[in-house]
Parts: structure tokens; C-alpha cells; sequence
């Protein structure tokens, strides 16, 4: 049913609609000058009362169905709809990239950003793909490629509890948008579901925690400060990469997050470090267990003392 048109502008399209007419006549017929301009004059007021008529009567349209009008509503996204009674892990996996980032390089093949399956922080032994692979608390669901952007999606299941894992390998060139996502998840403005099977889960800030792993890019560029909360919702985040504490911590202030592990010094954010912290957070764990959890492993990989690793993995603002 189409929508009524106010009254009061009616006139101004009559008047419109007549100056176009003569105009278009005296293409045909000759007319002369003084007749052209009154054609033309009739036809300009008519559009600018007519517009004119529109904007003030804009406030006053219809908004709810009548007999004679039909509402037109602003189309709002409906909510995404996933399965609540489960939890999720979202983990966001810059690819080391030695031509895309500013790191001291490692050798060709394990630094190319583009190739998640030879990737230091993927495909490699310690990298996230390989390492909860073979993880006997998890069971992988699924692996996918998404785009040119996320490069390969990883679905873990934990082998005793309803609990998902979703790592996600971006492509190093993209490690700004990665750190963004991580960043806008965390706050609760970005918001996603993954299809597991028949099961849809939560994703980014459908997740309870989300982990960034990989180069600190806040130290080659910088984001805009507006990741604060949006939903009253607290997140827990783990940030391995070097001095990630004093480079993210200024654009959480205000996401509502809960820094569980984030670190003072450099570092190699390898995938034993975060497995291992998220074996205490499956658990319920105390903050200061899961940061302990993953200091040790980290002191046990890169064979540092205990000491030095709690030194470097830290908890809270």
C-alpha cells in the first residue's frame, strides 16, 4: 500500500508539474521570452515549495500503520542468535611476517605472513594451530579458510567441558585490522557467531575471553582511543606479545576487560604460554592461578627462571 502524500505539498507539485508542462511545450511551439521565463518561474517555485513542504511536514508523517498510510521503519539488525549455555574462547593469531611488520626477522619460511601452515605462530610446532592439535584437553571441530584477510579458522571443542575455542590465523599483512578486531570484540563492539556443525557459538565479543597472540603492531601504529564497553559485559582478555601491557592497556581503560595475562617485556608469544593459562580459566581457576600457570610454562619453554617469567607475565591494570 503506498504511502499518502501530505496534503499541504500537493499544490507545490501541481505547480511543479505545470511549469514542466509549458516548458516542455515551448520546445514545440513558439513562445516568447516573457512566456518562457513565467513557464520557468512556475516551474522553480513549484520544486521549492514543494521540497520545502516535504521537510516541514517530515516531522509529522505517519509512525505507526493507519487505514490510508503505510509506515516506513529504519530496517534494525536483529540480535545474533547462538548457543548461550556454552562458553567460548576467541583467539586472534597476527601471522609473524617479516615484510608486513616490524620484528627482528626469522628465517623466510616461518616468517611469511601469507603461509599460516609454516607460520612461527600457527603451523609450527609451538604455534597455535599444531600445539592445541595435539593438545589431549582439546578436540578439534574444524578447520577452514575464511578469507584472504583470516587466512585459516581453527573450532576446538574441550575434551570434559562445553567449552569452544576459536583461533583464527590473519594474514601478517593485516595485523592492524587483527589488532583492531581484538580490540573491538574485547569491548563488546564487534560481535560475531560461528557455525559448528548444527551448533551456532558465540564469537569475538559473543566470547567470554578473547586472546591476541603475536607482534605488538601498537608499536609501529597507532588506533583510535574508542574501544570502551558497550554492554556492561566484562570480558576476560590475554595479550602475549612484547610489552603488551603498556601498549594496550591505554585503549582498555574504559572496555570493561579483565587482563588476565598481558606482559612488561619482550617476549615470544608462542602457544604453550596461552594453553596453559587456559587450562586454569577452564577450571575456574583464581586470576593469579591462571597467570602462574602460564609463567611456568613459559619459564619451562623458553628456560628462564620461574622468577624472571612472573616478572613478564603480569595480571590486572
Amino acid at each position: 500500500m503506498p504511502t499518502r502524500i501530505p496534503q499541504i505539498i500537493i499544490p507545490h507539485i501541481r505547480y511543479c508539474a505545470v511549469g514542466c508542462a509549458y516548458i516542455q511545450a515551448s520546445r514545440y511551439h513558439k513562445t516568447n521570452k516573457h512566456q518562457q521565463v513565467k513557464h520557468l518561474y512556475y516551474c522553480c517555485i513549484g520544486l521549492l515549495l514543494g521540497v520545502t513542504g516535504c521537510q516541514g511536514q517530515s516531522a509529522s508523517l505517519p509512525t505507526s500503520e493507519t487505514n490510508d498510510s503505510t509506515t516506513i521503519q529504519a530496517a534494525v539488525p536483529a540480535p545474533l542468535v547462538y548457543d548461550t549455555s556454552s562458553k567460548v574462547i576467541h583467539i586472534f593469531v597476527a601471522l609473524c611476517d617479516n615484510t608486513y611488520q616490524g620484528i627482528v626477522p626469522v628465517p623466510a619460511k616461518i616468517g611469511n605472513g601469507q603461509d599460516p601452515n609454516n607460520n612461527l605462530y600457527w603451523g609450527c610446532g609451538y604455534g597455535i594451530r599444531t600445539y592445541f592439535k595435539k593438545s589431549a584437553e582439546w578436540k578439534l571441530l574444524s578447520t577452514h579458510k575464511i578469507d584472504s584477510t583470516i587466512l585459516e579458522r581453527v573450532v576446538f571443542k574441550h575434551t570434559q567441558k562445553n567449552i569452544y575455542l576459536i583461533a583464527d590465523a590473519w594474514n601478517g599483512k593485516y595485523i592492524e585490522a587483527c589488532t583492531d578486531a581484538f580490540l573491538s570484540g574485547s569491548c563488546g563492539k564487534m560481535k560475531d557467531t560461528v557455525h559448528v556443525g548444527q551448533t551456532i557459538i558465540g564469537a569475538a565479543g559473543n566470547a567470554q575471553m578473547l586472546a591476541y597472540i603475536g607482534h605488538d603492531g601498537l608499536m609501529d601504529f597507532q588506533l583510535p582511543d574508542t574501544y570502551r564497553n558497550t554492554d556492561s559485559i566484562t570480558r576476560d582478555i590475554i595479550i602475549l606479545a612484547c610489552y603488551s601491557k603498556s601498549y594496550f592497556s591505554p585503549l582498555l581503560q574504559d572496555a570493561g576487560v579483565r587482563p588476565l595475562v598481558w606482559t612488561t617485556g619482550l617476549m615470544a608469544p608462542e602457544a604453550y604460554t596461552v594453553h596453559d593459562a587456559i587450562s586454569g580459566y577452564v577450571k575456574n581457576e583464581s586470576v593469579e592461578s591462571i597467570r602462574s600457570k602460564a609463567a611456568l610454562a613459559y619459564s619451562q619453554y623458553q628456560k628462564c627462571s620461574e622468577k624472571a617469567a612472573r616478572n613478564l607475565l603480569v595480571s590486572g591494570f
